[in-house]
């Protein structure tokens, strides 16, 4: 069944309306009840004081004309007050037969009556009135607390209803602005009087708009920059191979060149799926269970990459007595080797790798890293130093991510420090 579609003022309107209906009831129905033994307590008393005033007969001037007074004598003669009659519709003798106690009430024709009572050893004294009385305490008691209560709620349930139309005013403006989220020529104008909870919801979404911004303009980039790359070797193949066909140049030069340009597309080809693969495996969260020791892995890497430049002098410090990772070698053998690829370009003179107390610091002692690019380097085809862009770094980082580790970047007072922990 489809809700039926109620916008928030209305809803609030509805709770004030509902909740003075609950108060109406409460004031009129319950509140009487809960206040009538407070009532009757003040009843007996009001009964009571006049019994102590008025002499052994009953002087018309000193009665109140809503109460009625009976005389019983030692004779056991029975006196009514005039006004009796009009107070109490049953007779003297009835009303004596109704009383079994110092102060009470009794019920006759539907009408409640209480008396208090006063004894002495010449004369009985009796004092009983109806529920007027009571009634009219009910009253004035309500006739008091109704007009202040009602002024009272009002002031509230238009302050409510001054700050629901506030509120709904702030979600139609962030509806609008979620709306024109896409729309670059969209002004907010709107100000936010304090500082609550939607005002954090709208800077969260003007967040969101550049984060999304950011993200569209770093995937045109990367589109451009990745055609860019893949380009310059098949511009290169085409040349040669238009070369080779105008016998500028010999077959057997042409196909060495081409073939190294080949092996550089795979070599691009298969990063972009690597780096995918592993975008795969993180939004399905698969992460490895297997374990591997890293000490083979950094030394295999270090032989490697010492013939690629071999004036660069290299340190291996391992502490630790167990150098046991979570991953497979795989993985960290393509941690490392990215690693130390990008090293060995800015490196001056020195590479030093040292395990010690479960993290691992590579380090080169190359230029710092500018902090523009420090922000995004492990950002996939960000360029970075020199104008060098590509996905190295971010496949460091998401295999480590993958593995449960972090990886850090920072500036040393000479050189770069790469930290995995």
């Amino acid at each position: 069944m489809r809700p039926m579609k109620q916008n928030l003022y209305r809803q609030l309107l509805t709770l004030v309306i509902i909740i003075f209906s609950i108060i109406a009831i409460s004031l009129g129905i319950l509140l009487p009840k809960a206040l009538l033994p407070i009532y009757e307590k003040n009843i007996y008393q009001f009964l009571k004081q006049p019994l102590q005033l008025i002499n052994n007969a009953i002087d018309e001037n000193e009665i109140d004309d809503d109460v009625a007074y009976l005389y019983i004598t030692s004779d056991a003669d029975i006196i009514a007050s005039e006004n009796f009659s009009d107070i109490i519709k049953m007779s003297p003798s009835q009303v004596i037969k109704q009383i079994d106690s110092d102060h009470g009430k009794f019920q006759y024709l539907g009408i409640t009556y209480y008396y208090n009572t006063s004894y002495n050893q010449y004369v009985s004294k009796i004092s009983i009135t109806n529920s007027k009385y009571v009634e009219q305490i009910r009253k004035d008691v309500l006739y008091t607390i109704f007009p202040i209560l009602t002024i009272t709620l009002c002031v509230i349930a238009g302050l409510i209803i001054l700050w629901a139309r506030k509120l709904v005013i702030k979600i139609e403006h962030l509806k609008i602005k979620i709306e024109r989220m896409d729309d670059d020529n969209y002004l907010d104008n709107f100000s936010y009087d304090t500082d609550d909870e939607l005002k954090v919801l709208s800077d969260a979404i003007d967040e969101m708009k550049d984060t999304l911004k950011k993200q569209e303009e770093y995937k045109n980039q990367m589109y451009q920059n990745i055609s860019h790359d893949f380009k310059t070797p098949l511009t290169v193949i085409k040349s040669y191979i238009e070369a080779s066909e105008d016998n500028m140049i010999s077959r057997e030069e042409a196909s060495k060149v081409i073939k190294e340009q080949i092996d550089k597309l795979e070599i691009k080809v298969h990063s972009l799926l690597y780096l995918n693969k592993l975008n795969y495996i993180k939004d399905l969260k698969i992460k490895s269970k297997e374990t591997v020791d890293i000490t083979p892995i950094l030394k295999s890497s270090i032989e490697k990459f010492k013939y690629l430049k071999p004036d660069l002098k290299w340190k291996l410090k391992i502490h630790d007595k167990k150098t046991i990772y979570r991953g497979t070698f795989d993985m960290w053998e393509t941690i490392i080797d990215n690693l130390l690829n990008n090293f060995i370009r800015y490196a001056q003179t020195e590479i030093t790798i040292q395990v010690k107390n479960e993290k691992i610091t590579f380090y080169n002692d190359g230029p710092n890293i500018d902090s523009d690019v420090l922000n995004d380097i492990f950002t996939p085809y960000k360029k970075g130093m020199k104008g060098q862009f590509g996905l190295g770094l971010s496949m460091v980082q998401k295999t480590i991510q993958l593995c449960e580790y972090e990886i850090s970047v920072k500036n040393e007072k000479k050189g770069v420090k790469f930290m995995i922990k």
